[in-house]
């Protein structure tokens, strides 16, 4: 019998399943994102749907590089751990948001919050996954998660477009939103990463021995 490689550690396991919640979210977005910019957005055109889309990649590609630096300046995952939960509140209220947009000023402006959003997310998950890869598989342990991303947001994506027709637009986003807060949540379930141990000073040999030479010293 052939040996079992070894297993995929709990940090990336529930990561993995933080991102498919999360882009199994806005795979029900992402059909139906245009038509509902033309058909509920007053005064929108398809032009207004390719502007908000440049507003959106514009901000997360601003925001993205300063938020890296930040976080790379502070050693220990714990600062990467709440831009990562900050992003997912963040992406779950713009998701929320997009049920009482009407206009598209507010249309722009919950896009440029989006692409942020997901500039602090983008920056964040990676930085934490990326530190937890298993030895000698780290091509496998990325491609878990990019599997189950494109599987994820393949499914929801294809019936996006039927739960928009039954139930609304509405409906939908308020489905992106709970996903996302879902996959907030998922982070949590890894304690090492939550609620990190603070590390024990050890006594090196040196120090221990001159401290117990002293207490016979005194004795």
């Amino acid at each position: 019998m052939k040996a079992r490689g070894p297993k995929v550690n709990r940090v990336i396991k529930y990561f993995v399943l933080s991102d498919l919640a999360l882009y199994a979210g806005w795979g029900f977005v992402a059909p139906i994102f245009s038509v509902f910019i033309v058909e509920q957005i007053e005064g929108a055109t398809l032009a207004t749907a390719g502007i908000a889309a440049a507003i959106y990649w514009s901000a997360r590609a601003i925001a993205q590089p300063p938020i890296a630096k930040i976080l790379d300046k502070r050693s220990g995952e714990r600062d990467d751990f709440y831009a990562l939960v900050g992003g997912l509140i963040g992406i779950s209220v713009t998701a929320f948001l997009l049920v009482i947009v009407r206009t598209v000023p507010e249309l722009y402006l919950v896009q440029a919050m989006h692409g942020i959003v997901l500039g602090v997310y983008s920056v964040s998950w990676p930085a934490i996954y990326s530190r937890h890869l298993g030895r000698g598989r780290y091509a496998l342990d990325w491609s878990l998660d990019r599997a189950t991303l494109a599987g994820s947001t393949a499914v929801t994506s294809l019936i996006g477009g039927f739960v928009a027709v039954k139930f609304g637009f509405d409906v939908t986003f308020m489905a992106a939103g709970i996903l996302s807060l879902v996959a907030a949540i998922l982070v949590f379930m890894v304690p090492e990463i939550a609620l990190p141990r603070a590390k024990k000073k050890t006594e090196t040999p040196e120090v221990g021995m001159t401290q117990r030479q002293g207490t016979q010293t005194t004795q």
